[in-house]
């Protein structure tokens, strides 16, 4: 049932394979078994896609619901040994996730040897119950949510360009100012006003974005490439404004600090691994502090 939830989920024999540890044959061993249980068909796979079939369809319901009891029994029983372990499923952001969580995902686990961890970073909204996740990190204000939220630190974005950029573009002074320089876009960011966001005169501005991408690591190279001015986290920013390789623009206009949030459903808040790892981050944070 596990290995049927993992392969509709990861959209793949081999990316289920990998997530849980078994050779592709042997996972479509387990999946041919289960069909020739129930008598029928589940998935139609080709060598380029998959996808269910109706018996499939229903039957990934109920397994979705049986698989969540079970969590909830296992969970159960690991609270009552009060020791931190099994595997922890964790998402966030690529920019923080790599930077930031992931050293910080290594530390606990030297501390904690019996718990495993999966760290999923992608810019996009997560479901943290249907998708399976045990905590999820989110940046800024949380809409209002049966999950528990956990204050672990801010969020602060910097406005910066190449010093080349600037020499032969100009210093923009005022946000109407971009309207006339190159801009580089995160894709992610469209929901929540990219650009327009550091003022609301931008609104119905048409601003030039030279370069778009999914990736904060792909426009920083952009940045230091002399392709426009960015606006990212500072976190991801700060080495090259020490180094010079970027400086800092419109200083009195950047968006205020936003909260950064460890998210995760009431039903598991009892898992030793899980409050053990949120309190350890939301300890870390107020270290750092």
């Amino acid at each position: 049932m596990e290995v049927f939830v993992s392969t509709v989920e990861s959209g793949s024999l081999t990316a289920a394979a990998s997530l849980l540890k078994l050779t592709p044959s042997m996972l479509s061993k387990h999946l041919s078994a289960l069909e020739k249980r129930l008598g029928t068909p589940l998935l139609q796979r080709t060598t380029r896609r998959q996808h269910l079939t109706e018996a499939g369809q229903a039957y990934y319901a109920q397994c979705k619901q049986i698989m969540t009891q079970l969590a909830a029994a296992e969970a159960g029983v690991e609270a009552m040994s009060n020791s931190p372990k099994g595997m922890l499923r964790v998402s966030a952001s690529v920019w923080f996730g790599s930077l930031t969580l992931a050293p910080l995902a290594c530390d606990y686990l030297q501390q904690h040897p019996a718990v495993n961890l999966q760290l999923s970073l992608t810019d996009r909204f997560v479901d943290i119950v249907d998708e399976g996740y045990d905590v999820a990190i989110r940046i800024g204000n949380l809409a209002d949510s049966s999950l528990i939220a956990r204050k672990l630190t801010m969020f602060e974005v910097a406005i910066c360009a190449s010093p080349d950029y600037l020499q032969h573009a100009g210093v923009p002074q005022t946000p109407a100012d971009l309207l006339q320089h190159q801009c580089l876009g995160f894709s992610h960011w469209h929901s929540q006003g990219g650009w327009k966001q550091i003022n609301p005169e931008l609104a119905h501005a048409s601003i030039v974005q030279r370069f778009e991408a999914d990736n904060g690591q792909a426009l920083r190279i952009a940045a230091l490439k002399g392709l426009g001015i960015i606006l990212m986290p500072r976190a991801l920013l700060k080495e090259d404004i020490s180094a010079g390789r970027l400086v800092e623009l419109l200083n009195a206009y950047t968006p205020p600090a936003r909260p950064i949030h460890a998210v995760y459903p009431r039903s598991r808040q009892s898992q030793p691994k899980l409050s053990s790892f949120v309190d350890y981050l939301v300890s870390a944070f107020s270290v750092a502090v």
